[in-house]
């Protein structure tokens, strides 16, 4: 009996999606069996740090086109034992081999940008360090069996979900084009062994990839940064001519930060601090304030959302980079005068506020919380897709590109420096009110973040949306080239009436643009309300 075909990413008829209500715990991801996984933790007696921990695994399988265990993860934790927030940076430094004058001097492009694939864009990778650091001071089951259904599904197989098929093919072909050199050969033997990217069903099975998380459960991540991995990482760095080194990863360490927050009509909105970018939606938020938003469908609503997103944007870009090396104080931004004086420029016109425009990149982005009020935004990510482009030869280790952000021009705040740690685009985030959690969020999607936090929290705090529908509502992003993309949900009168402001308008097709997000909100009857992205194969698993 033949299977009916049909094409999984045709969306022919409008769907609905309503808000998840759940008691006891409670797993929002971009992938089913990653939320499936953080499910099964929770059930097995583990706390919602423990399912962040097992979804993340699960998603470097699962989502290889978007992050793997080669990259970097931040986390905001709530900690109902001694109700704190906490933040998590586990973003890598720049091997110390790597410098303005070696890549220079290796051929780098004198222009001042950084190489985007191969090995000059590596950076120490901090995602097994995250799953290490929060299973040890937060979880209640080890690490290796928090990894079990990440290890289960690589070795075991999994199908492969629509949008991450359309994604891996994409890349594949954008490869196959554009890779050249033996570097790059165990990428195609690990992610395209069959001469193509996978389709939607197809079952994959990274086996070399099951035995490398297999070694970082058992070993409490210190297989990977001291012991037999991080030996044939720096065995595959010197084959090739790359900078990192055995050192480099032995002497890595994530670091536990303070949150940073702004007060927006009642609510705290937390981020994590620079090196990541979620100052950019705090100092938006901060300007936003000094204004009534009234109406959402108003194109003096949005308007005001872009030209403050633009303004954070001018006064965060080529001034934010690791702390230890910023030249200006971040914290003006989160001043109430700031948003004051800001707001106080902003035109009813669109104006130019900065040249440097941002990029493109992916990331995944999940939050869980458990029915003892602990609550966990967690975010990781290769930066471009599946990031540098080079794996590391029988482990499945695809390795990030974080440091093509950097930049060869000495006078940058973002220059590249041997152990310095780039400018960030994965940002979590979380809500809080009247010193209690309300729940975290996140949007995905590289510099798309900061404008998609924008977004969803105005949703939820100005318009009284629900998690599902402040996720569901259609989105805009400033883009590059500084226009303004919308997506093709967008109300067409409201973008006729934002160009008639002033503003570049045009419609984006790919929906993938736009940022993937997830929200979790406790209500006081400790109730928890999800919403799942509708723009990527997300799913929600509660009990």
């Amino acid at each position: 009996m033949m299977n009916t075909v049909f094409d999984p990413l045709a969306q022919r008829y409008p769907s609905q999606r309503f808000p998840i209500y759940a008691k006891n715990g409670m797993v929002n991801s971009s992938c089913p069996q990653a939320s499936a996984a953080g499910l099964e933790i929770l059930r097995a007696g583990g706390n919602a740090m423990d399912a962040a921990v097992a979804a993340a695994a699960v998603l470097t399988v699962t989502e290889p086109t978007s992050n793997g265990i080669g990259g970097d993860a931040f986390a905001l934790i709530w900690n109902e034992k001694d109700r704190r927030l906490y933040g998590l940076n586990s973003s890598g430094p720049a091997p110390r081999l790597a410098s303005i004058e070696r890549l220079l001097a290796d051929g780098a492009d004198a222009d001042g940008k950084m190489p985007v694939v191969g090995w000059a864009p590596v950076t120490v990778p901090g995602i097994p360090m995250a799953w290490a650091e929060i299973t040890r001071r937060f979880g209640v089951l080890p690490l290796s069996r928090n990894l079990e259904p990440a290890v289960r599904y690589a070795r075991e197989g999994f199908p492969c979900q629509p949008v991450v098929a359309q994604s891996w093919r994409r890349a594949f072909e954008n490869y196959r084009k554009t890779l050249s050199g033996p570097c790059f050969g165990e990428w195609f033997r690990t992610f395209a062994p069959g001469g193509s990217g996978p389709e939607a069903g197809d079952l994959i099975r990274l086996p070399a990839h099951a035995d490398t998380l297999q070694a970082i459960g058992e070993t409490g991540a210190d297989a990977f940064y001291t012991g037999e991995l991080a030996r044939k990482i720096d065995a595959c760095s010197r084959k090739y001519g790359g900078y990192l080194r055995y050192e480099d990863l032995a002497d890595y360490r994530a670091r536990w930060v303070e949150p940073i927050h702004v007060d927006y009509r009642g609510y705290r909105v937390c981020e994590i601090p620079p090196n990541g970018q979620g100052i950019a939606a705090l100092a938006a938020l901060n300007i936003l304030k000094e204004f009534s938003l009234a109406e959402k469908e108003n194109p003096r609503t949005v308007h005001r959302q872009i030209e403050a997103m633009k303004m954070a944007f001018a006064d965060v870009l080529g001034n934010v980079t690791d702390p230890e090396y910023m030249k200006v104080d971040y914290s003006m931004l989160l001043d109430p005068a700031y948003g004051a004086r800001r707001a106080a420029q902003m035109r009813d016109t669109a104006q130019v506020w900065t040249d440097s425009l941002p990029p493109r990149s992916g990331t995944v982005y999940l939050c869980c919380a458990d029915g003892q009020g602990n609550m966990v935004s967690y975010i990781q990510s290769n930066y471009n897709g599946f990031g540098s482009g080079i794996v590391v030869e029988d482990t499945g280790i695809a390795l990030q590109n974080r440091g093509s952000d950097f930049s060869l021009d000495p006078a940058a705040a973002n220059c590249l420096m041997p152990g310095k740690r780039s400018y960030h685009t994965i940002i979590p985030g979380f809500l809080m009110k009247d010193g209690a959690p309300v729940g975290p969020f996140g949007v995905m999607g590289g510099y798309m973040q900061p404008q998609g936090h924008v977004q969803v929290v105005t949703n939820y705090v100005d318009f009284a949306l629900d998690p599902q529908q402040a996720l569901d509502a259609p989105r805009w992003q400033w883009m590059r080239d500084g226009s303004v993309t919308v997506e093709s949900r967008f109300d067409p009168e409201l973008a006729r009436a934002l160009a008639r402001m002033g503003h570049e308008v045009s419609v984006d097709l790919n929906t993938g643009s736009f940022g993937r997000g997830q929200m979790i909100v406790r209500l006081d009857s400790g109730v928890l309300v999800g919403g799942t992205e509708s723009r990527a194969d997300s799913n929600i698993a509660c009990w």
